[in-house]
């Protein structure tokens, strides 16, 4: 038995080198990189959210060309799709503070003032994404409350009519949207409201027959606070 022991160590001493020889070599594998996740954002799903601005009358307004605060809430759906795009629908409403315009006097010491405190509109919404950022173009219906005109002579309220109330007319406007944080987006957006033109069909002299435009120019920043899907979500490796 001892001499069996002795041999077969013999034996391994002398193959071992040569068993080592055959085997292949040992290759080295680099690891591979770390590749951080992309993150999707996702821009589908309900929102509302609040803004304040200022409202600016256009050219041959009653309003007066000074600016006015406005405040207000808002809310809305989007959908992106393929993958890039987002179309959605929202509805807006608008207080404006009082500007205290002085309205137009004419020669005969007519003057006629015009106060609109409300706005609000219901338009669609087509923009284009890139990450966390929302250009879009908007458009629709919109709403004010009644015309408060007001005619004074001298001083002295007098009577009059017009050929209309224009609560009703139009809106359209664009953007920039951009999500800070998860369900939260923030936005610039500039909007142009045309409730066409008034003319006064009596009153003192002076005025019958004068014609003027019903529009407002606002800028507003706002936040919006997305529901469920709307958000950074994890994404592509």
């Amino acid at each position: 038995m001892k001499g069996f022991l002795l041999g077969a160590g013999a034996f391994l001493a002398f193959a071992a080198p040569a068993l080592a020889a055959d085997m292949p070599a040992r290759t080295y594998t680099k690891a591979p990189a770390y590749t951080a996740p992309q993150v999707v954002y996702n821009w589908t799903g309900f929102y509302i959210g609040g803004h304040v601005g200022g409202a600016f009358a256009g050219n041959n307004s009653l309003e007066g060309s000074s600016a006015r605060l406005m405040g207000g809430v808002q809310g809305g759906f989007d959908y992106q799709f393929a993958p890039n795009w987002v179309v959605g629908a929202e509805a807006q409403y608008s207080w404006l503070s009082n500007n205290n315009n002085n309205g137009v006097l004419f020669p005969d010491g007519t003057r006629i003032t015009d106060k609109n405190n409300q706005l609000g509109s219901a338009t669609g919404r087509f923009g284009y994404t890139w990450g966390p950022a929302l250009l879009y173009a908007k458009g629709g219906y919109a709403w004010r409350d009644s015309n408060n005109f007001g005619v004074t002579t001298a001083g002295v309220p007098v009577g009059f009519t017009t050929n209309g109330n224009h609560r009703d007319g139009y809106t359209v406007g664009t953007g920039l949207e951009y999500m800070f944080a998860p369900n939260w987006s923030a936005k610039a957006e500039y909007q142009y409201y045309n409730f066409g033109t008034t003319t006064f069909t009596s009153g003192p002299a002076a005025i019958v027959g004068s014609r003027f435009r019903d529009d407002d120019h606002t800028v507003k920043l706002g936040v919006n606070y997305r529901f469920g899907w709307g958000g950074p979500v994890a994404g592509k490796y």
